[in-house]
């Protein structure tokens, strides 16, 4: 049975996920002030949705973006002060194409085969 996007993650499952040790997640943790999953008892670690989103984030800038530790804090420390974004503009759809016109693209495309 698989959890639900909105639960909540241990560390292990995070671990496993991304396939990086447990001591990594907790050394990042003291890297990076923007990480905080919600401890229980015995410092048991639970990651929210938007702590493994980060946890996504940080894995990919260090791993694949080439970003040293020390280049994704001052990354997320900008992001952190610069405005949010503004929301994105609706796109307006495209109306689809009707079946003559598909059958006009095709008996062009048929043609231009049938001549080379």
């Amino acid at each position: 049975m698989e959890k639900s996007e909105a639960a909540f993650r241990t560390i292990g499952e995070v671990s496993a996920e991304l396939g990086v040790p447990q001591h990594v997640l907790r050394y990042w943790e003291t890297r990076f002030p923007q990480l905080r999953p919600v401890q229980r008892a015995g410092n048991r670690r639970y990651y929210r949705p938007a702590d493994v989103a980060l946890v996504r984030r940080i894995h990919n800038l260090l791993t694949h973006e080439g970003y040293t530790v020390r280049g994704v804090q001052k990354l997320l420390a900008d992001k952190a002060t610069s405005d949010p974004a503004p929301a994105p503009t609706p796109v307006a759809a495209t109306p689809a194409p009707s079946l003559a016109e598909l059958r006009e693209i095709r008996a062009m495309l048929a043609q231009a085969l049938a001549t080379s």
